[in-house]
């Protein structure tokens, strides 16, 4: 289940018209710095750095090197504390369609673990103490505690 909101678009296609729906100062700002933190190796000044554009970081999160975070709504993320963002992970809180935009929140729970070049789609939730390997793409909510991989993501055997 993905809780996003649809906005329909009148004319084109919603990509062409990103200017309306996100500032364009605030989302160069952010493209700027996202750009910067995707090779910062300083856990700490990172995370305090994604917490200025309105991120919610939780204490002890470690955000590994590649990682991209949405540039237009990085507000509406959320990642509990002692979470693992692995190599090259996105986590999306928009998506462009050709006649209409969704957006949604992105909640990942407490003590997560995102393996490397995962994707997060918008309007998911991933439940404390899940794994989730790496090539992932979270395209619905992750159960706390379970283990899920694959695209897209599905519970993975315990053996």
């Amino acid at each position: 289940m993905r809780r996003v909101r649809s906005v329909p678009v009148s004319t084109g296609n919603s990509m062409a018209q990103w200017w309306k729906i996100a500032n364009p100062l605030r989302s160069a700002w952010h493209v700027v710095l996202f750009s910067l933190l995707k090779y910062c190796p300083f856990l700490g000044l990172k995370n305090w750095l994604y917490r200025t554009t309105g991120m919610k970081v939780g204490k002890g999160v470690s955000i590994g090197l590649g990682a991209m975070f949405d540039i237009f709504f990085p507000q509406l993320i959320s990642i509990g504390d002692r979470s693992v963002i692995g190599y090259n992970v996105t986590v999306l809180t928009h998506e462009f369609l050709v006649k209409e935009w969704r957006v949604g929140k992105v909640e990942i729970g407490k003590e997560v673990l995102l393996g490397a070049n995962t994707v997060v789609l918008p309007g998911v939730r991933i439940g404390d103490g899940a794994v989730v390997g790496a090539c992932s793409l979270v395209a619905g909510d992750v159960k706390p505690g379970s283990r899920v991989g694959g695209v897209p993501a599905r519970p993975l055997s315990s053996s």
